[in-house]
């Protein structure tokens, strides 16, 4: 796990609270799935991006380093993607370091 983005948004006006973005080299809910054995046999893992990661929001486990991890998010293939959903997920804006 890769901690690739840290951000920190206001709730409800006055506290701030963290957020970050995640780079897995696995499809999190898939293996997840399959672990559990509800996985179809059609089911397929998203790909992950050149670098070999996919990229996920974390709200409630932000900044922790400890393994394993439970994101906040499906799997995204760019950086990018996930920080679109972590901001489209909160009511103002996140400010990213």
């Amino acid at each position: 796990m890769l901690i690739v983005a840290r951000g920190r948004w206001t709730y409800d006006g006055v506290r701030e609270l963290p957020v970050d973005i995640v780079g897995l080299d696995h499809d999190f809910w898939f293996e997840l799935d399959r672990a559990d054995g509800v996985a179809g046999p059609d089911d397929r893992p998203r790909q992950p991006d050149a670098p070999g990661l996919l990229y996920y929001v974390r709200f409630r486990h932000a900044g922790e380093t400890s393994t394993p991890t439970w994101p906040d998010s499906a799997g995204y293939p760019t950086v990018e993607e996930a920080r679109r959903a972590a901001e489209s997920r909160v009511p103002g804006a996140i400010v990213w370091a």
